[in-house]
């Protein structure tokens, strides 16, 4: 790809899009194993996820980087793992988005209304916006280094997906489950059209409570009522209170009369009015409130709807008819006011309704669209979910998810929109109704019906863009043709989104593809959260915290806004971005740039000799060994931020700051088995760090992966292929006792060396002063493995080689005032500090003591907690049985250093 020569520095500016092109170019993106090439085997299980369609107006921001990153760790971990990955991508026609991005371009640019230029005409300029815009947002997923397979790149109005989105109509259709009829929905006064719930945004303002008296036919009583939108009392049906509510019982059955309609109304019992609340009577509002129209139909009342499309007062409202609905409400309330109705306003904090796209506050009311009876398909994505078949992460969601389908009502699918899939159904002059999967079928139906020849008008309105979208799986691979991607890729394998659109569009998916192709779509559901600010707030224009990711990734690259996502992601939990963070994970990626240059360097120097791995070797290949099986259990469970968290700390503490270090006096030496080391820790980490972080890591692969090569290094495997995208995912090795020991081995050389630097830096001794140190190790066996590891802690803790001594059990210091004791685990390690002219007092010798004693009980306490708790129950076996060691280790120390400190009395 290109020459084996890393600049000093990552410019991931000029790296990214080489990287990828070269990545698109040789088909790495395409499933291994693809039903549309030569050599297909259909017996191989594929992974498959169908992206969640961006709108084809939107512009990149943090929420897409966060799945496109989940994703695309998931595709590229199974893709390395063997396994044929197809990641399908495409875009949503957004109805209402982009509707309106058109019309305002048309009226800012033409000043002609959509209403003005006609349907035809609209949807010609609306379909050449979508092809001169429509792609940006698709490149801009790019950017972030979505592996999907191009080639395969679907529209939810294209062609073939028009097609599978009228089949379903029509299946549902004809089997009695889609019906048009009044009902309660939410209106959008300005884009005057029906909106789905998840286009509501609702905000807490404050607003005005107004209290005013209902009367009671035929006497001078009244019952209070309090509301916080008077206009609707024109289209109210009853007054409501709590059957036991000793304050209204004698009113229970009597007739009410609307203020300035004096329209006769009853006053109705009903458990659902809450006592303590307001006045503890309502006003029942059947037409204009979801809550009144239930009690409505259980109570068998009117439902009247007394605002039009425009929000406007309509003839139900006598002298209020025309005004607009804001001015209707002031000038009904001065009426009142007038006629000695009102009783009080005060204000109060209130969750106002409001258009996600206009900002207008949205108005429930009586319309009649079109819906579909759900309970019966929501019963089976009921059953899937607890039959196992598809499995929610995190499982608490299961219980919203259930919670919404059993409580589910029949979903509204009309729009009275333009851009859209038109509802295929027509009307003849008579009335009469055809739906058809084709015009022409619908002529042919309504010529046998009507034995004449009739002019066909189709429905004005269009599909809710959920309908589309709940069909995404399976019509993206050919449905409802039995195509060979059908066949293969379906059911898929994951989805993965956001938990707030679980229901709008998970459970529609899971409803739709066991309706239509008697499977769920997929066996799991990934839901991750929203990201916040760093404060945990929602990013918004009015708090000013929004982060822009192409901004970030401009700065800091696409890797360390991957990788911050990632790493500080859990399962159905808010992520808290800052800067900050992309900062630090962008110093991580130099780091790992650095470490390499070291590598590649250390693999141009001669080799003098193999010889066999020194105690360090050994120490960092079981530490990969550990983290390879780490790394795949927290894969398997979902856990990737903590893999990625793992992985981080493996690369910067482990290999590069330790390992490294300890590797350059050994590669003086002209070791071999070093480079080897280096050579194959690198290479694994490169690998498991690739799903993460792509483009870093490929580079960097592929430099390591030339310099080996000249010197006849094999990789990790044994096997170098052509790119790190298509390269194995590391096998998860057995982890021997040989391997246990070198780790606990290490980290008892490394704690000792750290205390050791510690007392070096709480004394003030000079980086470049040479201390001595004598070491008592009664165990044989880790006394030799420290005698190996001489040359490390030497050069660790920076002691005089003539004044490191390692002894064994016989070895007595006592009466060596000189010397200052430190005890960890099995090593008794005794400093003296006089070799270098430092001199320390015996009561400081006493403190130092008292101190790590300290803190040794301190961990004792801590682990032994941690052990009679259910983490035993839970953690893995390995991860038990460490923590039990370190407590063993903890118990012994604190022994040591009690005996220590009586020796100084």
């Amino acid at each position: 790809m290109q020459k084996n020569t890393l600049p000093k520095t990552y410019d991931f500016k000029s790296t990214e899009e080489r990287i990828y092109a070269w990545w698109e170019q040789q088909g790495y993106f395409q499933p291994s194993n693809d039903p549309r090439k030569p050599g297909f085997d259909p017996t191989k299980k594929p992974f498959v996820i169908s992206i969640p369609p961006p709108n084809v107006t939107g512009e990149l921001h943090l929420g897409h980087a966060l799945f496109v990153a989940m994703e695309d760790l998931m595709i590229r971990y199974h893709r390395m793992k063997g396994v044929p990955a197809l990641w399908v991508p495409g875009t949503d026609h957004a109805g209402i988005a982009t509707q309106l991005k058109v019309e305002e371009s048309i009226l800012r640019t033409e000043e002609v209304t959509r209403e003005e230029m006609g349907r035809e005409e609209f949807l010609k300029r609306t379909w050449a916006w979508k092809e001169k815009y429509g792609s940006l947002i698709t490149q801009q997923i790019r950017r972030l280094g979505a592996s999907c397979d191009w080639s395969r790149e679907r529209f939810t109005l294209d062609e073939g997906l028009s097609v599978a989105v009228r089949e379903a109509f029509v299946r549902l259709y004809e089997k009695g489950l889609i019906y048009r009829g009044p009902r309660l929905i939410n209106w959008s006064p300005g884009l005057r059209t029906a909106v789905s719930d998840l286009e509501v945004e609702y905000s807490e303002e404050e607003g005005t409570l107004y209290y005013f008296k209902y009367r009671i036919k035929g006497t001078d009583e009244f019952i209070p009522v309090a509301t916080t939108r008077p206009e609707t009392i024109l289209a109210d049906t009853a007054v409501a209170v709590h059957p036991e509510d000793e304050r209204y019982k004698q009113f229970i059955g009597a007739t009410a009369l609307v203020p300035m309609l004096d329209r006769e109304i009853p006053v109705i019992a009903d458990d659902y009015v809450d006592r303590e609340f307001g006045t503890g009577a309502l006003k029942i509002t059947p037409g204009h409130d979801p809550n009144d129209y239930a009690i409505g139909q259980r109570h068998n009342l009117p439902v009247l709807s007394v605002l039009d499309e425009a929000a406007h007062i309509n003839a139900s409202g006598g002298a209020y008819t025309g005004m607009e609905r804001f001015a209707a409400r002031e000038k009904l309330w001065g009426d009142m006011h007038k006629a000695g109705l009102t009783i009080k306003t005060e204000k109060r904090m209130q969750r106002v309704p409001r258009s996600q796209r206009g900002g207008e506050i949205i108005e429930p009311m009586i319309s009649t669209q079109w819906f579909v009876t759900i309970k019966p398909l929501a019963d089976e994505a009921l059953k899937a979910v607890d039959d196992g078949r598809v499995q929610i992460v995190p499982e608490h969601f299961t219980k919203v998810y259930r919670n919404w389908l059993e409580n589910i009502q029949d979903w509204c699918i009309s729009r009275q929109l333009w851009w859209g899939h038109r509802i295929p159904v027509w009307y003849a002059p008579d009335g009469s109704m055809f739906c058809a999967r084709t015009e022409e079928d619908a002529y042919t139906a309504a010529r046998a019906k009507l034995s004449a020849d009739v002019t066909l008008t189709q429905d004005e309105d269009v599909l809710d863009t959920w309908f589309s979208s709940g069909l995404w799986p399976f019509s993206t691979l050919g449905w409802p043709e039995k195509t060979p991607d059908l066949e293969y890729f379906y059911p898929t394998a994951v989805l993965e989104t956001g938990y707030d659109i679980l229901f709008f569009w998970v459970a529609r998916m899971i409803m739709m593809g066991i309706e239509f192709t008697g499977e769920a779509p997929f066996h799991t559901v990934y839901l991750h959260g929203l990201v916040r600010d760093e404060q945990g707030r929602k990013m918004s224009k009015t708090l000013g915290n929004v982060i822009d990711p192409l901004e970030v990734m401009n700065e800091f690259g696409t890797d360390a806004l991957r990788f911050t996502l990632l790493v500080g992601s859990t399962p159905g939990q808010d992520i808290n971005l800052s800067l900050e963070k992309v900062g630090a994970n962008r110093n991580f990626a130099n780091k790992l740039w650095n470490a390499t240059r070291f590598v590649i360097g250390a693999l141009s120097e001669p080799v003098l000799g193999n010889g066999d791995p020194s105690e360090f070797d050994e120490w960092i290949w079981a530490e990969t060994k550990q983290l390879v099986s780490n790394v795949e259990r927290l894969f398997l469970a979902h856990q990737y931020g903590e893999a990625g968290q793992q992985i981080y700390e493996f690369v910067w503490n482990k290999f590069a700051d330790k390992y490294i270090e300890l590797a350059k006096p050994q590669l003086k030496n002209g070791q071999g088995i070093t480079k080897k080391r280096l050579t194959h820790v690198l290479d694994v980490s490169l690998r498991l760090l690739h799903p993460f972080v792509p483009f870093i890591t490929e580079e960097l692969w592929t430099h390591l992966k030339t310099a080996a090569i000249e010197i006849g290094m094999e990789s990790s495997d044994g096997e170098w292929p052509e790119a790190l995208i298509v390269a194995a995912w590391p096998q998860s090795p057995s982890f021997t006792d040989r391997d246990e020991h070198a780790i606990r081995t290490f980290r008892v050389f490394d704690e000792v060396n750290k205390a050791i630097r510690n007392f070096r830096a709480t004394n003030a001794i000079h980086p470049e002063v040479r201390i001595g140190v004598l070491q008592k190790i009664d165990n044989a066996e880790l006394r030799a493995s420290f005698e190996a590891m001489r040359g490390g802690t030497i050069t660790a803790s920076g002691i005089a080689e003539e004044a490191y001594q390692i002894e064994g059990p016989d070895f007595s210091v006592e009466g060596s005032k000189e010397y200052f004791p430190i005890i960890i685990n099995e090593v008794e390690t005794y400093i003296n500090p006089h070799f270098s002219g430092t001199v320390i007092s015996l009561e400081e010798k006493k403190m130092k003591l008292q101190q790590e004693l300290t803190a040794a009980q301190n961990q004792v306490t801590r682990l032994q907690k941690l052990l009679a708790s259910d983490f035993s129950a839970k953690a893995p076996p390995i991860v038990v049985e460490k923590e039990q060691m370190r407590l063993a280790g903890f118990v012994q120390t604190v022994e040591r250093l009690e005996e220590q400190i009586k020796a100084l009395r």
